[in-house]
């Protein structure tokens, strides 16, 4: 059985870090490349930089401050962000970033997916869906930074992400984004259900135990970690940190854990 990837995502607005809540709210969270070099020192395995404006702003992502994480980073590194044609994306990994995320690019240039998938391998492509209940509580795609909403199915749109080649999945539940409430783990367990490609969760830890019950329950592959890496605890200031491996390690064996 492989080991469970639990990877810190971080926020960039303009050329800073943030977190948000529920796609909103935001909190400065510091400098990213400084940000990079604490998580090399914790020997963290994988990161994930998501540019939250880039699209919104009708932009690409930001090559030269990409350039400079990338040069700081030394465990492997997803970008997403503005990702709209298989140029912006070749242009990404020239720096030495890993694999990219699509997720508005992926919705309007399936075609951007599947050239991608074949020329760098599916595992260097990513999909981000990115999901919110509306009033009636059905949960709907969203597309630019959550701001537009898709008439699809978050399962269907799942399983046309690993038609096109995603080699993974980045499921978000901007409901619970920011929350510290826990993952929504039905949202998780009806996409792993569907889907033979890792799905990443994402949005709501806060605790050991919500990596441990979205793995166990859901079926999650990986677990993405925001809030958790980033502030000292709820409702505290900003630390960036790790969990303890040794505590990560029990949870996710489904020991009971100090924290």
């Amino acid at each position: 059985m492989l080991r469970t990837r639990v990877i810190p995502v971080l926020l960039l607005r303009g050329e800073s870090l943030v977190k948000t809540v529920r796609f909103g709210r935001f909190t400065y969270v510091g400098d990213p490349c400084n940000t990079v070099r604490i998580f090399n020192e914790l020997e963290v395995d994988e990161l994930c930089v998501l540019d939250i404006t880039a699209t919104r702003e009708g932009r690409g992502p930001n090559l030269p401050l990409l350039a400079d994480i990338a040069n700081e980073c030394f465990m492997p590194l997803a970008y997403g962000g503005g990702i709209r044609s298989f140029d912006q994306a070749e242009a990404v990994f020239k720096i030495g970033i890993e694999k990219v995320i699509l997720n508005t690019g992926a919705v309007e240039h399936p075609e951007v997916v599947t050239r991608i998938a074949n020329h760098f391998g599916r595992q260097a492509v990513v999909v981000s869906i990115d999901v919110r209940k509306d009033l009636l509580g059905q949960r709907r795609v969203r597309t630019h930074g959550g701001t537009r909403s898709l008439p699809r199915d978050v399962v269907d749109g799942a399983l046309r992400a690993e038609q096109l080649g995603a080699g993974e999945i980045l499921l978000t539940s901007i409901d619970r984004e920011g929350t510290w409430q826990g993952f929504d783990v039905d949202l998780v367990r009806s996409v792993t259900q569907a889907v033979s490609v890792p799905v990443i969760a994402h949005g709501g830890a806060g605790s050991l135990q919500h990596v441990r019950t979205v793995v166990h329950e859901g079926g999650a592959s990986a677990v993405a970690l925001g809030s958790m890496v980033v502030f000292q605890k709820r409702g505290m200031g900003v630390l960036v940190n790790f969990p303890d491996p040794a505590e990560l390690a029990q949870a996710l064996a489904g020991q009971e854990t100090v924290r």
